[in-house]
């Protein structure tokens, strides 16, 4: 484990990355369906603070792996057999997600002991490879002993705070302060010395891979609503619209998620990565829950949801707003001299999605209003792609 070479040509993601990532297509698809039912029951309460805590886990379990194997993968035995570690941890934390919500929504201790049992299993094996790369690469030791530090302290936390006997606004309270704990520890680490050697391509391309695996959840809610229109009305110009809606509303996120020049940013300027890696955390969440909500509307039309239509178009509304938000705000901070009127095109696509809004409240059908909704990413792609986004990767900052 002397570290890959940063500026390693033709780096790309491994087969065993691949693998890795399909344990998190079934973490996404379990926090999306007890978001959807949390939201379709009325609980929004619930819903927010469940699927709060699951992305952040779900992501940062993630992000770990991800970021050590950018700069450390060898590929050799020991660390194919480290992996199979990491992954029976997500699943086992994948199962403790149901209770969580459960949990929440009962007002109890929040049980979230089955998830830390997930982060127990993927944690040791992490630092482990931490320590072995601390031993393995001497130039680089301090940070990587750092990181093993830092894991392992909030690790601890973790198991302390599942046999304290405390509210739900406790548990948030002291969820905070162990996040934080996790953040800072990547931004101690990477300040010593030359930090650890992660390729930018190579990083950039399991983000985006990480973000096709949350955009599935989006076909998986069109899926969800299309059957629900069939089954209550047969093939109709409703099954229609749902079906391109929910498809053309995906295929929209992809678009402009994928519009970000990560790669080439990051290769220039690798102190901007923090933010960059960061925010990606919060960009997923919201691709996630306009999946969920996609699913709340199928519910709504089966009439097995307890919320109005409003509330229904709000569900997938508000995570398609704070989506585009996110988007437009990370493409500023990478590109800041980008010549995309970028204030313009978020102002326009909001007016959508209040007219989709204001149309739910008028009483328009929800096919029709997730339609009107679709049009919002749509906007932002055209006066993006207008604007010839090709060449602002030349407008950095030198």
């Amino acid at each position: 484990m002397a570290g890959h070479d940063p500026q390693e040509r033709h780096r790309t993601a491994t087969p065993l990355e691949g693998l890795f990532d399909l344990t998190f297509a079934t973490c996404f698809g379990l926090a999306a369906s007890q978001l959807a039912h949390a939201l379709a029951q009325g609980h929004f309460a619930t819903a927010l603070i469940g699927f709060g805590f699951a992305s952040f886990a779900i992501c940062w379990a993630w992000i770990n792996f991800s970021w050590f194997s950018s700069a450390y993968d060898t590929d050799d035995w020991i660390f194919r057999l480290v992996t199979m570690v990491q992954m029976i941890g997500v699943l086992v934390l994948a199962t403790g997600l149901p209770r969580l919500f459960e949990t929440i929504d009962k007002g109890a201790q929040v049980d979230n002991s089955i998830i830390v049992l997930g982060y127990v299993i993927m944690r040791i094996a992490m630092v482990t490879q931490w320590l072995r790369a601390a031993r393995q690469d001497p130039g680089r030791r301090r940070a990587c002993l750092t990181y093993a530090t830092a894991i392992s302290i909030a690790q601890i936390g973790w198991i302390i705070q599942i046999f304290l006997d405390t509210s739900v606004a406790s548990t948030l309270l002291c969820a905070a302060v162990l996040a934080a704990i996790e953040l800072a520890g990547p931004v101690i680490a990477e300040r010593i010395g030359d930090g650890t050697p992660w390729h930018a391509h190579h990083i950039a391309e399991r983000y985006s891979l990480f973000a096709l695996i949350a955009l599935g959840e989006g076909v998986v809610g069109t899926i969800a609503g299309l059957a629900a229109v069939v089954e209550i009305q047969g093939w109709s110009l409703d099954a229609a619209l749902v079906c391109l809606a929910g498809i053309g509303l995906t295929f929209g996120m992809w678009w402009i998620y994928y519009m970000l020049p990560s790669a080439e940013v990051l290769h220039a300027h690798r102190d901007r990565s923090f933010v960059w890696g960061y925010g990606q955390i919060f960009i997923v969440a919201a691709i996630v829950a306009t999946g969920a909500g996609l699913h709340v509307a199928a519910y709504a039309i089966e009439h097995e949801a307890h919320i109005g239509q409003l509330a229904t178009v709000l569900c997938s509304a508000v995570p398609v707003g704070l989506f585009l938000v996110l988007v437009h705000g990370l493409h500023r901070y990478l590109v800041p001299r980008s010549e995309v009127r970028r204030g313009t095109l978020l102002a326009g696509s909001a007016a959508l999605i209040a007219v989709a809004v204001g149309a739910a409240a008028a009483g328009a059908g929800i096919a029709i209003c997730l339609v009107i909704l679709m049009l919002a990413p749509t906007l932002t792609i055209l006066g993006v792609e207008f604007s010839g986004r090709r060449g602002e990767v030349a407008s950095l900052n030198p």
